[in-house]
């Protein structure tokens, strides 16, 4: 017979209906401002900050609750300059024509190029790794479960949290992304996934004009 899990009550509190709306709607409202930000501060940010943003994160659901996850936080000049000259050089193979026209053409209203000063400017860079597999007590290799999954939903609050704790982010990908594994020290089991640049915008940033989809277009009520 099959040993029976640990269990423990759920701490779940039941709302009233007129507060759960009036909740979601607060949300949404602080998220809708959010946006991705390519000129930040050198103010500093208190790792505090980062570390509750990250515990946040790492509360995501995930397959198998293995949590397939590493965030590799990184506020050392030194290792940041490293990034941003690996970034830089897969960015200039990127726009030299790596990506095709049609890419190309999609992020020309976004203004950006090969130069990426945010990525020593900024507090703070976070690495998000995926663990492809893992390792029991005896070091033998364990399967991950819908690990690109558990690792979005994972990225999507760690975005949320900074930005109700009032930092501006951007989510930077350069490909391939290999370079940061040494850099960061990281095992061949985790794939980088994407480069979170985070800290507090600059003075009179601006970003680019654009609008969201209408629920309409985002969501089928069937």
């Amino acid at each position: 017979m099959a040993k029976p899990h640990a269990t423990m009550p759920l701490d779940f509190q039941t709302l009233p209906e007129p507060d759960m709306l009036a909740r979601a709607e607060a949300f949404r409202a602080v998220m809708q401002k959010r946006r991705s930000v390519r000129d930040f501060s050198g103010r500093p940010v208190p790792r505090a900050i980062i570390e509750a943003a990250v515990l946040t994160a790492g509360s995501a659901p995930s397959g198998a609750n293995q949590q397939p996850w590493t965030f590799a936080c990184i506020a050392d000049a030194a290792i940041k300059r490293r990034i941003r000259e690996g970034a830089e050089e897969e960015e200039r193979a990127f726009y030299a024509g790596r990506a095709g026209e049609e890419w190309l053409g999609a992020l020309a209203h976004l203004g950006t190029d090969a130069s990426k000063p945010f990525l020593e400017t900024a507090p703070w860079l976070i690495v998000i790794f995926a663990q492809r597999w893992g390792h029991d007590a005896e070091g033998r290799k364990i399967k991950h479960y819908y690990v690109p999954e558990s690792v979005g939903i994972a990225t999507g609050l760690l975005i949320a949290s900074l930005h109700q704790a009032g930092l501006a982010t951007l989510t930077h990908t350069p490909a391939p992304m290999n370079f940061l594994n040494e850099i960061c020290g990281r095992p061949d089991n985790e794939k980088a996934l994407i480069l979170l640049v985070v800290g507090y915008p600059a003075d009179k940033v601006t970003v680019p004009a654009i609008t969201r989809k209408p629920i309409g277009e985002i969501a089928a009520f069937l």
